[in-house]
């Protein structure tokens, strides 16, 4: 019999659901979230479920390969993503994933990453205790084959730390939406909202140019 997923794990993974649902970055069924537990396994959205509604009964376990403990049930289609965060950053252990319309309008118009500089919420990245800093979060083409998503991703993250380059916890799909992780679910809420925050400002910035 699989081990339970902890109390504080799933009220975690709820509350997170119920949060993003206020600020309508998870319309519909969109996005998913993850916690890693101890043993490699990760708690993780079942797919097809709207996020504001979450109960315990929403959230099942994956091993590091997406493979579900319980096989009458399915993750979300985006669990391998989840899978390949937690195996590049140890560090890792809550993942988001939401769709905002400033994140997928911006990702639509990007090229390979979105600079960020000069505001006050940079200091939600690890390492940047100043404004006074950039940062360039990497935006990858939209696929359905997500274990090639990954592969691509992978690709990229090993290009930037051989370039020297400091790899961002976060990144964008395009055209559909954000990634970020944390070592707890409250910091990767607290960057969620920090870099939504400076998406939107990009945002009206180029509004008010485009007029």
């Amino acid at each position: 019999m699989p081990e339970p997923i902890p109390d504080a794990a799933i009220a975690a993974i709820i509350a997170a659901g119920h949060r993003l649902d206020l600020r309508n970055w998870v319309p519909a069924t969109a996005g998913n979230f993850s916690l890693r537990l101890p043993g490699g396994r990760i708690a993780v959205t079942r797919s097809g479920v709207h996020k504001g509604f979450l109960g315990p009964e929403h959230a099942m376990v994956v091993d590091g390969e997406g493979l579900p403990e319980d096989p009458a049930l399915r993750p979300s289609a985006e669990t391998l993503l989840h899978c390949g965060i937690y195996r590049r950053f140890p560090e890792a252990r809550a993942v988001l994933h939401g769709h905002s319309i400033a994140n997928t309008v911006l990702s639509r118009r990007a090229g390979k990453a979105i600079v960020l500089q000069g505001y006050e919420l940079l200091k939600a990245f690890p390492g940047l205790p100043t404004h006074d800093a950039a940062v360039s979060v990497p935006v990858v083409p939209n696929d359905q084959d997500i274990a090639r998503m990954q592969r691509g991703l992978e690709r990229r993250w090993g290009a930037m730390a051989g370039a020297g380059e400091a790899i961002p916890p976060g990144y964008l799909i395009r055209g559909h939406g954000i990634y970020v992780w944390a070592e707890t679910m409250d910091g990767a809420l607290a960057r969620l909202e920090a870099l939504e925050f400076m998406l939107e400002c990009e945002l009206q910035d180029w509004k008010e140019r485009e007029r």
